[in-house]
């Protein structure tokens, strides 16, 4: 009865090993789901933040006086953003949105293979970005695929843009960290 109830564990596990467990010995569940789900839950946290931020915006900013966060170093000013991000390459807004939906699709299928907790918190960050600029890109005016971000923050001397953007950056910059480390996004650490 106990060995149809356990689970089969992975690599780090005893049962894959070929050891027995010891009694009282709890067995993890496969650590693959857990780093998927940690993807997941990165990205709708980012997904969320961005799209409660851009509702506010809209309902509250646009068509309003910017608003002074930090004197005039960092304002709140709602604009629309036909480009990419930080208002880069307005004319391929519909090449920006396919590039969107690529990535998601990438970040769908890596996600099969993924094993390491840094690996999913930045592919989070990155899915959940770019879901959030693509929901602007389908969902805004002036029309489907070819809509326009909602960007609001506006640090001094610097491009406006918006949390989806910040995911984004965050998440790319993680990931080049983490090639220079070595790990590998199923979880291997090599060295060159």
């Amino acid at each position: 009865m106990a060995e149809a109830e356990r689970i089969i564990g992975t690599p780090d596990t005893p049962e894959a090993a070929g050891a027995e467990p010891e009694q009282g010995d709890t067995v993890s569940p496969p650590r693959g789901r857990r780093r998927i789900a940690v993807l997941f839950v990165v990205a709708a946290f980012a997904y969320t933040l961005d799209l409660v931020s851009k509702l506010l915006v809209v309902d509250k900013l646009e068509h309003h006086a910017p608003i002074e966060v930090f004197g005039d170093w960092l304002e709140f000013h709602a604009i629309r953003n036909p480009g990419a991000a930080f208002g880069f390459g307005a004319a391929f807004t519909v090449i920006f949105t396919m590039i969107a939906a690529a990535v998601i699709v990438v970040i769908a299928r890596l996600a099969r293979k993924l094993y390491s907790l840094p690996w999913a918190i930045a592919l989070g960050l990155l899915l959940g970005g770019a879901l959030g600029n693509l929901t602007d890109r389908i969902f805004r005016s002036p029309g489907i695929f070819q809509g326009e971000v909602v960007d609001f923050i506006a640090p001094k001397g610097f491009a406006v843009f918006n949390l989806a953007d910040s995911a984004i950056v965050c998440g790319g910059i993680l990931i080049v960290l983490l090639s220079f480390r070595g790990l590998d996004p199923d979880g291997t650490v090599h060295k060159d």
